[in-house]
């Protein structure tokens, strides 16, 4: 879509367009826009015109992975050549670009580039991020991460059930794992499992084609369809200790990673937000009904309005914890109380704007269908809203008010 004509007097014109109300993108450098600029060009020119076909049918367009491995997005080389560093703002704004266009499509790229190369660079020895740290970059060497299990999820932490048994120079793995985005069309899974002799939970990269690994597509799923998650079971896998993220010897070792990963469902919950928003505008502005678009009714304007604000002070919120993360990290409370308040909101505007659609909001071809769906899975993972509430009334309590 075309962005929307700036109104700010003077001002340049905001990178996402209209929907960034108070210019937050305009914090990006010359450098960071013109990769952003070529992501949205190539979404919107292969991605786009295949999404819905993709969704209905609960199938993963996997080409577009080589495609957007090809846009150096990872470690730009835009960046490099005017002396700048991947920021985190740069990396929110880039889960932006890709949720603003489709949540399943974040987590296609995301998955590989965010999670499992964020946790193997976070765990992996220097020895191993020599090996692998460019292979990961350049998806030539792709990843998933599995950490949630059948029966524990928000109590992952207590939970770990996957056991990894030492024998000679490797391990031995047995367990379960569920919900698990690329496993099918991942080389490697990072496994999270817990030391038989020690009790503490670990890292190991797994290959997908492993004996007695084994990958099944979970069927069903009313959001984020075009996602491959899978159940992962694990029957006496054998991994070499060279496979086992050294860095990461204990729950809290790997806790500390995701510290810089929950902010990036901040971002995708902005994006998605951003996208509706333009979406539904699009539409009212061209629906029309007694004679005049709808756009110019006032309870469509109070809608509008609603989404708008929710929108911006959502991206508010992202860009304060990525200047956080930049300037020395985010805490978790700080990271827990964006993603509930971002998520309520986003759940709240996906609601008004599949409204105001009326019946038309339920059909894929007018985008808002799927920014409805795919909110809920928005809402649940990274923490549901219940958890990370109550971490951030501990934080501002003293008391805790986990079971």
């Amino acid at each position: 879509m075309k962005d929307v004509e700036n109104t700010r007097s003077g001002g340049p014109v905001p990178f996402i367009g209209g929907a960034d109300f108070y210019g937050y993108s305009d914090l990006l450098t010359g450098a960071e826009q013109a990769v952003l600029t070529r992501l949205r060009h190539y979404l919107a020119e292969e991605a786009e015109p295949v999404l819905a076909e993709y969704w209905e049918r609960g199938e993963t367009p996997l080409f577009l992975r080589d495609g957007l491995a090809g846009l150096d997005l990872v470690e730009p080389a835009d960046l490099r050549d005017a002396g700048e560093t991947v920021r985190s703002l740069f990396i929110g704004f880039r889960n932006l670009e890709f949720s603003r266009v489709d949540g399943s499509l974040a987590i296609l790229f995301g998955g590989q580039a965010g999670m499992f190369r964020t946790v193997v660079h976070a765990g992996g020895s220097d020895e191993q991020l020599a090996q692998w740290g460019a292979d990961m970059a350049s998806f030539r060497m792709t990843g998933c991460f599995a950490l949630t299990e059948p029966d524990h999820g928000s109590d992952i932490a207590r939970g770990v059930q996957t056991v990894a048994r030492r024998e000679g120079d490797g391990w031995i793995l047995h367990g379960a794992k569920r919900w698990i985005g690329n496993a099918a069309f991942s080389e490697y899974a990072a496994i999270a499992a817990k030391d038989a002799d020690d009790g503490q939970v670990k890292v190991f990269l797994a290959r997908t084609d492993d004996p007695g690994l084994e990958i099944t597509k979970i069927q069903g799923k009313t959001s984020l369809r075009m996602v491959h998650n899978a159940d992962i079971r694990l029957d006496g896998v054998r991994v070499p200790e060279s496979h086992r993220l050294q860095r990461i010897n204990s729950f809290a070792d790997l806790n500390r990673t995701f510290e810089t990963l929950r902010p990036d469902v901040v971002w995708n919950a902005t994006g998605l937000q951003i996208g509706l928003y333009e979406a539904v505008l699009e539409y009212t502005r061209r629906r029309e009904q007694f004679g005049r678009p709808i756009a110019s009714f006032q309870l469509v304007q109070d809608h509008l309005v609603t989404m708008l604000g929710n929108a911006n002070a959502s991206l508010a919120l992202a860009v304060r914890l990525s200047q956080f993360a930049d300037a020395g990290g985010v805490s978790g409370e700080q990271a827990a109380l964006a993603k509930t308040w971002v998520c309520r909101h986003m759940r709240q505007s996906a609601a008004l704007g599949r409204e105001l659609l009326g019946g038309n909001g339920i059909l894929l071809e007018h985008r808002v269908a799927r920014f409805h769906a795919d909110a809920e899975s928005l809402y649940t993972f990274e923490g549901t809203d219940q958890i990370n509430t109550l971490i951030v009334g501990r934080a501002i309590t003293g008391h805790s008010a986990f079971v």
